[in-house]
């Protein structure tokens, strides 16, 4: 239902994606490097004898740009705050943070909770589960092996209708 309500936003998302990380990104590092040597490099003689073709310039680039870019991006994620504030600032707009996600969680894991806890305040009163509730356990723990063996939320829902949950994928 979610994803129909808000198909043009995932829309918008996934080319706002495409074109950053693949296109604009791969379109701006070719420009710069044609930008900077046809305008910079060719008619500088001394620049011209380091780099005679425009082939050797994207070569020599490359070979010293990208580890050095690499490092960069390290640096970035591992070494500095930056990535961390990042991180902070997704984590305070992210809309299921304080939330439970859709999927494993709402299907199978606070369920299992929810069970569970029932389960210790029976005991903890001495009292026994039902058999609806030991039907409830016992369907959640199907689940829960089903998901252990590679089924996926969206295959468990569907065959929780119609198939035993006991076949694998």
């Amino acid at each position: 239902m979610a994803k129909k309500k808000n198909l043009g936003f995932r829309a918008w998302f996934y080319f706002r994606q495409g074109w950053s990380t693949y296109f604009a990104f791969v379109f701006a590092a070719v420009n710069t490097m044609v930008v900077t040597y046809y305008l910079a490099i060719k008619d500088v003689p001394l620049l011209k004898v380091i780099f005679p073709s425009f082939l050797s310039y994207m070569f020599i680039v490359s070979v010293i740009g990208i580890p050095i870019l690499i490092f960069i991006g390290y640096v970035h994620y591992k070494k500095i705050a930056a990535y961390s504030s990042e991180a902070d600032i997704i984590a305070e707009s992210h809309p299921y943070f304080y939330k439970l996600q859709p999927g494993y969680s709402v299907e199978v894991l606070f369920p299992l909770y929810r069970a569970m806890t029932n389960m210790l305040v029976k005991m903890s009163r001495n009292e026994k589960l039902t058999e609806k509730e030991l039907e409830e356990i016992s369907e959640l723990q199907k689940k829960v092996d089903f998901l252990i063996n590679g089924g996926s939320v969206k295959k468990l829902n569907m065959k929780s209708d119609s198939i035993d949950l006991d076949e694998t994928k």
